[in-house]
């Protein structure tokens, strides 16, 4: 896929508690260090910076993140890196999956903390830097739970539906100001989801979970969800979904056969087992 950004555009890719500071040089290599992270979003720096050519980039820097601790965003330090910043790619995510009443607010607090309050407190914190310079792109990778919703993940499908709108809204705010604002929707990555048997998803205690996740299984490639997202990035798209044919239509049933949605969704739950608070 050819880009079309400088060679001197610098892209910050974070997952899980750790942000990589890269130099873009090479989109082949992009799209790998991308396919990496959507296989293992909990790769660890020494990974990533093996897979990097000192002869192609400046040394990657890492950053560390706790968004448990709102008051420790280290946008400042993310600057100091490299002066300035171009491109900043959201790909961080906490799921739980459990019955409605059996989550604490704790773990409501959790999620939300580390799937919305996080990445909407560290892009308010770049943004200034961007407008000033009139230029730079938010990219958010998350669940495609953010355009409809699955039983048994409640706060999860909440953190996401908060996080699609909060990237959403600024999207014609910061357009006059030479900012892009793109989300990509995944149905799930293969790699990231190999410890899950086939088995067990088909008897999952939603029809529609099972169904969605079992047509193609375990949801798309790495190299598919790189690709996309590379694409996303040189043509400034604003919203993409990547997943198989039948996720896609589940969106646009939602919408136009809501009825017809809210009873493929029940139709596996009536017999589901009971959990204990979380």
């Amino acid at each position: 896929t050819s880009v079309s950004w400088s060679s001197g555009d610098i892209v910050v890719l974070f997952g899980g508690l750790c942000v990589f500071s890269v130099q873009k040089t090479s989109s082949p290599q992009l799209k790998a260090d991308m396919s990496a992270s959507c296989a293992h979003r909990t790769a660890t720096a020494d990974l990533f910076i093996h897979n990097i050519s000192p002869l192609q980039t400046f040394p990657p820097k890492l950053v560390l993140l706790d968004f448990g601790d709102m008051d420790s965003m280290p946008e400042a330090e993310i600057l100091d890196c490299y002066g300035c910043l171009d491109i900043l790619i959201f790909n961080s995510s906490m799921k739980v999956k459990a019955p409605a009443q059996s989550l604490s607010l704790e773990v409501d607090k959790l999620l939300m903390d580390n799937n919305y309050f996080g990445p909407v407190t560290l892009a308010k914190g770049v943004l200034p830097s961007m407008i000033s310079r009139r230029s730079g792109h938010l990219l958010l990778v998350h669940s495609i739970q953010g355009r409809l919703t699955v039983p048994f993940g409640t706060t999860y499908a909440a953190s996401k539906h908060a996080v699609q709108a909060a990237f959403d809204c600024p999207r014609a705010e910061v357009e006059e100001d030479g900012i892009s604002v793109s989300t990509v929707n995944e149905s799930g990555v293969q790699a990231h989801l190999l410890s899950l048997k086939i088995s067990s998803v088909i008897s999952s205690p939603c029809l529609l979970a099972a169904v969605l996740y079992t047509t193609k299984p375990l949801g798309v490639s790495p190299d598919e969800a790189a690709t996309e997202i590379v694409k996303t990035l040189n043509n400034k798209r604003k919203e993409v979904v990547i997943a198989p044919s039948l996720p896609k239509v589940a969106i646009y049933a939602r919408s136009f056969f809501p009825n017809m949605f809210f009873l493929v969704m029940a139709a596996g739950v009536k017999h589901a087992a009971p959990s204990e608070k979380i």
